[in-house]
């Protein structure tokens, strides 16, 4: 948050979170990630929500590209990564994978999205860096 306590990209993640929702009442729990993305996807399209999916990464170690690069589910509005996923539980690397997709990129804003559970499970991750 800035210094006038607004939310970060405040819009843009309500509309995200509203096409998620979406996608999760119509489909329900139990697909395969690759379902949601693609379903997820098409809903995107429908609502106008700019969006590159299966975005390449590059890393960095000491100001040097790596060879090895991570893949994001989705990059929304150029500034929001997405992490997709399909688990009845989130462990605690899910949250450093992205926290780290948030580290190479220098973006501000991710947020994890869980279409495994009964309920769409979403948590927004700020870079502090």
């Amino acid at each position: 948050m800035d210094s006038n306590n607004k939310i970060l990209y405040k819009e843009e993640s309500f509309k995200i979170i509203g096409a998620c929702m979406k996608v999760h009442r119509s489909l329900g729990t139990g697909f395969l990630e690759a379902v949601y993305e693609e379903v997820l996807e098409k809903e995107f399209l429908i609502q106008n929500i700019p969006f590159k999916r299966q975005l390449k990464l590059e890393l960095y170690y000491e100001n040097e590209k790596l060879k090895k690069q991570y893949r994001a589910d989705f990059v929304c509005y150029d500034a929001i990564i997405l992490e997709i996923k399909s688990v009845s539980h989130i462990p605690n690397t899910f949250y450093a994978q992205l926290k780290n997709y948030l580290k190479c990129t220098k973006m501000e804003l991710g947020m994890l999205i869980n279409f495994g559970m009964p309920s769409l499970f979403y948590k927004r991750i700020i870079n502090m860096n």
